[in-house]
């Protein structure tokens, strides 16, 4: 009999205090209206506790109504063979002659067999990160949006990918950031660093927003885990008071402003051009938007150009500079965040897990064992519990610092003298663009 999982009861109990009836819950998550009803009300008598179950097998364990030859067999079977799932397990059994005339147990059975025999494969159950709802922009700098164009080479400046970055409202274009990529062949992508060294210089300009909106990235968005922390950029820019939100899996249209932006860019500044030296790039794209936001009529806006529609635009009232950056980061802003977010996480062979690139230790005892994982604002740990809702250990977070957040490129920033090795390499290209901005040189 199928069995509701401890991950949908927590669903649940979430839904339920969210306000949904349990009709509601029901049809958006496809059990009964009995069942919801069940661990909704279990929920709120006993709390997390009471969302374990008591059903399962007897104490002899899966299958112990069965055979033991059958048993034995679907043992040999799955050490034989470790990507048979109990589909293709219970598939087999009905086409093997020896079992013809045997009950067979179904291939929910033949899985529980499986886990009790630690011969199932490891299952990382899913959660969402915690999202600001979307809403249409009303206002100038409510909402930017961000987004790498494909990498193209430009003649002896390298490869290159423009970050590009738009305001949804006012129609702004708020930065074309020419990233560079490797000499002849692409050899990095663009990481944290570089984006965040193109949202300073828009910060700069134009203030802070109160939302940015960006595609599903690896460097925005951890793909490589069902249940997903958040990366270090996204954390930065929950401390600096900016929510992050995402587009949907490959829809390109939830940023459909700036993929025309790319084509933009192109055509203004890359199609038929050359440049000397990367600045000469950079420079060029900072002049060419002056043109673009003063000059040139927009079709959105009534032919207007942005900043003669929206002259309010010219700046969010959210300041920022680099060299304030340790004050306007605010980590209880991360902290609130966190605190709405859930983990399932399976411990390793020593008992240890991974959460936001940090290795946390629970202990040999705690091996291979599936947490469940949430956050105390209050003393800044996270709490594991264990499948059945039980608290197994308490344990400080690791890495939400101011340093770690801006990482090294403002570490000249509290220097009295720093010195840059020659000849200039991409690091240190970022650096001078920062030094530029706190001197206020060109």
């Amino acid at each position: 009999m199928k069995q509701t999982t401890l991950a949908e009861r927590h669903e649940i109990m979430e839904l339920a205090q969210a306000g949904l009836t349990d009709r509601e819950i029901a049809e958006q998550i496809g059990w009964s209206l009995p069942t919801v009803r069940k661990w909704r009300r279990r929920g709120q008598r006993q709390g997390r506790s009471g969302l374990k179950s008591s059903m399962g097998r007897p104490p002899e364990g899966a299958l112990s109504t069965f055979p033991t030859p059958l048993r034995e067999t679907l043992r040999q079977w799955r050490e034989a063979h470790p990507g048979w799932g109990p589909k293709t397990l219970h598939a087999e059994l009905r086409q093997d002659p020896t079992f013809k005339q045997q009950k067979l147990p179904d291939p929910s059975s033949i899985g529980r067999f499986l886990r009790e025999q630690g011969l199932s494969r490891p299952y990382e159950r899913h959660s969402q990160l915690p999202e600001a709802k979307k809403t249409a922009a009303q206002a100038a700098h409510e909402v930017w949006e961000m987004d790498a164009r494909g990498y193209e080479y430009v003649p002896d400046v390298g490869v290159i990918t423009l970050i590009n970055l738009n305001d949804r409202f006012s129609h702004l274009r708020l930065l074309s950031y020419p990233c560079w990529l490797g000499h002849k062949r692409c050899q990095r992508h663009a990481d944290t660093t570089d984006y965040q060294i193109a949202l300073r210089l828009a910060f700069t300009d134009w203030g802070r927003p109160q939302r940015l909106q960006v595609d599903r990235e690896s460097v925005f968005y951890d793909n490589t885990s069902k249940s997903p922390f958040p990366t270090r950029l996204h954390l930065w820019l929950l401390a600096l008071g900016i929510q992050l939100t995402f587009g949907r899996p490959h829809q390109a249209t939830d940023q459909a402003m700036t993929e025309r932006s790319h084509q933009l860019w192109d055509g203004q500044c890359l199609q038929g051009q050359q440049y000397p030296v990367w600045q000469t790039l950079y420079l060029t794209l900072q002049q060419r938007r002056q043109f673009l936001n003063h000059t040139l009529p927009c079709a959105s806006l009534a032919d207007q150009p942005p900043l003669k529609a929206f002259p309010e635009a010219a700046h969010s009232q959210r300041p920022y500079r680099p060299e304030w950056e340790a004050e306007l980061l605010d980590l209880d802003r991360i902290y609130a965040y966190l605190a709405k977010g859930r983990w399932f996480r399976l411990t390793s062979a020593v008992g240890t897990f991974s959460l936001g690139g940090q290795v946390y230790y629970l202990g040999t005892e705690w091996k291979r064992q599936q947490l469940d994982i949430t956050f105390e604002a209050t003393n800044q740990q996270l709490h594991c519990h264990d499948e059945a809702g039980q608290l197994v250990k308490q344990l400080p977070i690791q890495g939400i610092t101011v340093d770690n957040l801006m990482g090294d490129d403002l570490a000249f920033i509290h220097l009295p003298v720093f010195q840059l090795a020659l000849p200039f390499d991409w690091d240190s290209q970022r650096v001078l663009r920062l030094f530029k901005i706190v001197t206020g040189t060109t």
